[in-house]
């Protein structure tokens, strides 16, 4: 549609659309969590919390106007929030409650004025806002879509959209840059996504789709449909420093009610926890806090209204029951490899791989990486593929730190982590694989080609900035000014080395290699090397033309 306008009868079909969406990726935001502690879950609160917004506007006339429909989205999602994420979606949307009232229609303006007037609220309702989480993506949608208006006053409510999503996106991947755990975890923030994932149901309904699939990276790019989640190898119930949840609302607030008893009500929240979340409604307060002292804060909340739907959980007993079951769920093997592209990571998960850490020569992962991975694994014996000759120490001092028995494979190529992983049968014993894998790992000879990215001299060859240098078992074994040709000298190299009957030579090409060149590459030789096997794979690796093996 190029219209400049929503009406209420769209707005109403949108915000259902998007709640319908959220319920569809729930559980995939679930597993984004990355806190030990299991104070519910970030995909499942968010779609309570849109359910309750959109309880009453199935019901609704197409006379709707957009201000009735923003009311009843602002009061049902603030009845229903739960938790952290699902409080700051209602704040959102009573931001946007806010700007619409009386409103008819939702002009692009005054689309962009809501989002940021949902951003101000939701900042203003958490006492320490974090960057790096959902409040981070509202922000820079609504600062930049404001920005965006200003210089394209004539945009249609469908470019408006396509905008909102690109931007979120970006702001979303950028998450693990600005929250440390977050990187470490291997996962985007999920509050984000599930912002996004509510703003794609809106798009799919102005454009009349069904409600789209989106893709969804694995955290840590986990595989195991079983996994609990996050690590929770390292925590203990005394690592919880405030063990109750309590949310509640104060309704029937106490006559003259003011922000000042907001904020009054807010600070001493925060003296005596955490987490605290305090959002104000026409006539309600919903209150969110962590704490050892429940009843004292019960008390003090009762000062200024009477208590409504009060829900107290301990999570200490919580984090116990989710260790409990964590254990009861224990695989007896789990495989972790470092890779790089998703053709590679794809072919480590075809051989049973179910942990996939992004790393290589450009991105070693750290120790706690490595460990978190392993506690995802969930499993007695771990196997962990470092693939690199920079990453093996750390994949060692890691294994000091976990809980289960962790066999490091001195694997320094992706050849050898693929060969190792092709060897692990999940019927023998740690001790006959272990043997098998590092057995396979010594059976292949490992290729990778790339370009030079200064002048050198190694080996007695002069080597330009340009040139393509084939590596052979991680020494130089060939250089030229070509690509092809020095694939070609290289594989002459590497079944020479290997000296055996029918090679099997193995041709993963990277990101700068398209799937027809990479055929031709190996017919060619296949022509030059009659007795052998050629097999062309995608690898999707950067920086790197092709990996090699032949076995």
């Amino acid at each position: 549609m190029n219209s400049q306008s929503i009406s209420g009868a769209l707005l109403r079909d949108l915000f259902l659309g998007g709640a319908a969406n959220l319920e569809k990726h729930k559980a995939y935001i679930d597993s984004l969590n990355v806190f030990p502690v299991p104070d519910g879950d970030t995909g499942t609160n968010m779609s309570m919390t849109m359910q309750g917004a959109i309880k009453d506007l199935r019901a609704m006339p197409d006379t709707v106007t957009v201000g009735e429909v923003m009311d009843a989205v602002s009061k049902g999602a603030l009845r229903n929030a739960r938790g952290n994420s699902g409080v700051i979606l209602s704040q959102l949307f009573r931001g946007y409650q806010q700007v619409c009232k009386g409103k008819e229609e939702l002009s692009v303006s005054l689309f962009a004025d809501a989002l940021e007037s949902g951003t101000n609220k939701a900042y203003n309702a958490v006492l320490r806002p974090k960057e790096g989480t959902i409040l981070t993506v509202s922000r820079v949608i609504s600062q930049t879509m404001l920005q965006h208006i200003q210089k394209n006053a004539d945009l249609s409510i469908d470019d408006f959209m396509d905008e909102m999503l690109r931007i979120g996106q970006q702001a979303l991947d950028d998450t693990p840059n600005l929250l440390p755990v977050l990187k470490e975890a291997g996962v985007v923030d999920s509050g984000g996504y599930g912002l996004l994932t509510v703003y794609r149901g809106f798009k799919a309904v102005l454009d009349g789709e069904d409600i789209p699939e989106m893709e969804e990276e694995e955290p840590v790019k986990e595989e195991s449909k079983e996994d609990e989640g996050a690590n929770l190898d390292h925590f203990s119930t005394e690592d919880i420093k405030f063990g109750y949840c309590t949310e509640f609302f104060i309704v029937r607030l106490v006559e003259g009610f003011s922000e000042a008893d907001l904020d009054r009500l807010r600070d001493h929240l925060t003296r005596v926890g955490d987490s605290v979340v305090v959002a104000a409604g026409d006539d309600f307060v919903k209150v969110h806090v962590h704490s050892n002292c429940p009843g004292k804060i019960l008390q003090f909340a009762m000062r200024f209204g009477e208590l409504d739907k009060l829900k107290i959980e301990n999570m200490r007993e919580q984090n116990r029951q989710l260790l409990e079951t964590k254990k009861r769920n224990e695989k007896e093997y789990g495989i972790i490899a470092v890779s790089a592209g998703e053709g590679i990571d794809e072919i480590f998960r075809n051989f049973s791989v179910n942990q996939i850490i992004s790393g290589g020569q450009t991105m070693n992962p750290s120790i706690d990486t490595i460990v978190n991975a392993v506690g995802h694994c969930n499993a007695r014996n771990v196997f962990v593929l470092p693939n690199n000759s920079n990453i093996i120490l750390a994949a060692q001092q890691a294994k000091n730190l976990c809980s289960c028995n962790v066999i490091v494979l001195p694997t320094k190529t992706i050849p050898q982590g693929i060969a190792a992983a092709m060897a692990f049968n999940p019927d023998l014993p740690v001790e006959e694989n272990d043997a098998n894998m590092n057995d396979a790992v010594r059976e292949i000879v490992s290729g990778a080609v790339t370009y030079a990215i200064r002048e050198t001299h190694f080996n007695g060859i002069d080597i330009k900035e340009g040139d393509i240098i084939g590596m052979m078992d991680n020494d130089i074994a060939s250089v030229t000014e070509s690509v092809d040709e020095t694939v070609k000298d290289l594989v002459s190299k590497m079944i020479e080395k290997r000296d055996i009957e029918d090679p099997i030579v193995n041709l993963y090409f990277g990101d700068m290699v398209e799937e027809d060149e990479a055929n031709a590459l190996a017919e060619q030789m296949q022509d030059q090397f009659e007795d052998a096997e050629f097999i062309v794979a995608k690898g999707g690796q950067p920086l790197y033309y092709y990996y090699l093996s032949v076995e």
